[in-house]
């Protein structure tokens, strides 16, 4: 029973974290995709100890309750579209052992998962299309290849920490 309580209580302060996180894009201007990203990562401690099938469940929780919550709508259809349950997947997607098309998957579901997030945030938020133009030039196809690029950058930092993790918090948090 233990061990349970441990699982829960963990989950949870990493679900606060997240949702707090979430909270601030409110407040912080960058904040509509930046914390997204970190409140996802933070997913990944909970993947490490107890499996997908404990991030996921943080995963909804943080998703539900920014939903109603968060201010900044915009962030959250990202984090709940992608940032949010990327961390756990990749999990998954790295046991493929073919590098190639470990990264074809990757590349493919952020595409696809990033248009459906800009079609969300566009009918269903009602989001003008104005805001994705600049001098007339309507550019949502030039900030999903810089986002391409950028992913690259954002899957790479995710296994760094990931490795810190394991190596330096771990190993003190789990031996008292």
């Amino acid at each position: 029973m233990k061990k349970d309580s441990f699982r829960v209580a963990f989950c949870g302060m990493i679900s606060a974290l997240s949702l707090v996180l979430m909270l601030c894009t409110t407040l912080i201007p960058v904040g509509t995709y930046a914390l997204p990203c970190i409140a996802g990562i933070l997913l990944t401690a909970v993947v490490v100890e107890f499996g997908w099938k404990w991030a996921l469940g943080a995963f909804f929780a943080v998703s539900a309750l920014s939903l109603f919550l968060a201010g900044d709508k915009e962030a959250v259809a990202y984090f709940i579209a992608f940032f949010g349950f990327y961390p756990i997947a990749k999990s998954g997607i790295e046991r493929i052992r073919s590098i190639a098309v470990q990264y074809i998957i990757k590349y493919a579901l952020f595409t696809v998962c990033m248009i459906a997030a800009f079609w969300v945030t566009v009918s269903v938020l009602m989001i003008p299309a104005e805001e994705f133009t600049i001098f007339g030039v309507y550019l949502p196809w030039v900030f999903l290849l810089a986002a391409e690029l950028v992913f690259w950058f954002y899957d790479r930092c995710i296994t760094i920490l990931v490795t810190r993790y394991i190596i330096s918090v771990r190993n003190k948090m789990f031996h008292f």
